[in-house]
């Protein structure tokens, strides 16, 4: 609500109080619609619905606990993430990627969970560095780390914001920012605590720019040979019982890309396994 009313892009949404307004809203907007829940993360307990009696299926299961939920429009296209850093209510630091599989993909699909630095300066960059931060204001960020993912809609090629967080982003993309930048958001974070408790001012290290990109998928193994990958390019590797995945960097992002497609080709035949969502 607060970033609409901000002028920020959103999909269209009613919350699930009132019987009357949700029958509004499903009769003016067109499915498919996804149920999600207003403080999760990892795409936890978010149900796509096709139509209006699978919509109202999945409310009347929810009982008493719709206020916890809203539903929204969903919008075909890739998904997007703005790992940030504001000090003083300015954003002093943003790294943009892109989701090659999303968390909703991988939570509800079984997929293998991919994300890449997006190309610096590009036409994408841009327009979401300026959109994160139009974000933070809005919602009246002061000092904090943020993880902030968008929506590119294939429909109309907008940009609209899903979610964001006042904390560092899961699923080891921190370590691939830092990668990527040389800054970690978690230290970062800490020492902007820090300093704003101090009242001192804070001053951001110095920031590489390398392309990154992650590739984790659940394993069939309890402990995965991950040996057989072994460019030079991987600079971390996942250490989780029957997990199997990696972060690449290199001054290329076409090399970055062509790594995450061979590996999760690779992954998936010789590694792969999902488990059902909660």
């Amino acid at each position: 609500m607060k970033a609409d009313e901000s002028g920020i892009p959103v999909p269209p949404f009613s919350g699930l109080y009132h019987d009357e307004a949700i029958k509004k809203y499903l009769a003016e907007t067109p499915a498919p619609w996804v149920i999600k829940p207003r403080a999760e993360a990892s795409a936890t307990g978010i149900r796509k619905v096709h139509s209006a009696e699978e919509a109202w299926q999945v409310i009347h299961e929810l009982g008493d606990n719709r206020h916890e939920y809203l539903i929204e429009q969903f919008k075909p296209g890739d998904v997007y993430h703005a790992d940030s850093l504001t000090v003083d209510g300015k954003v002093v630091f943003c790294r943009v990627s892109q989701y090659l599989n999303t968390p909703f993909e991988v939570a509800h699909g079984g997929g293998i969970f991919r994300s890449h630095i997006c190309q610096f300066g590009s036409k994408d960059d841009k327009a979401l560095q300026k959109l994160n931060a139009k974000v933070m204001k809005a919602f009246g960020m002061q000092f904090s780390a943020s993880h902030t993912e968008f929506i590119k809609s294939q429909a109309d090629g907008k940009f609209y914001f899903l979610e964001t967080s006042s904390r560092v982003g899961g699923a080891h993309l921190a370590e691939m920012v830092e990668y990527s930048s040389g800054i970690n958001l978690w230290r970062e974070w800490a020492v902007i605590e820090n300093l704003m408790a101090k009242k001192e001012g804070y001053q951001l290290p110095e920031v590489q720019e390398d392309y990154a990109g992650i590739v984790v998928s659940l394993s069939r193994f309890q402990h995965p040979d991950m040996s057989v990958f072994n460019d030079p390019e991987i600079c971390w590797r996942i250490n989780k019982e029957y997990h199997v995945g990696m972060i690449v960097r290199s001054n290329s992002r076409e090399r970055v890309l062509s790594l995450l497609e061979d590996y999760a080709k690779r992954i998936y035949q010789d590694f792969h396994a999902s488990a059902p969502s909660k």
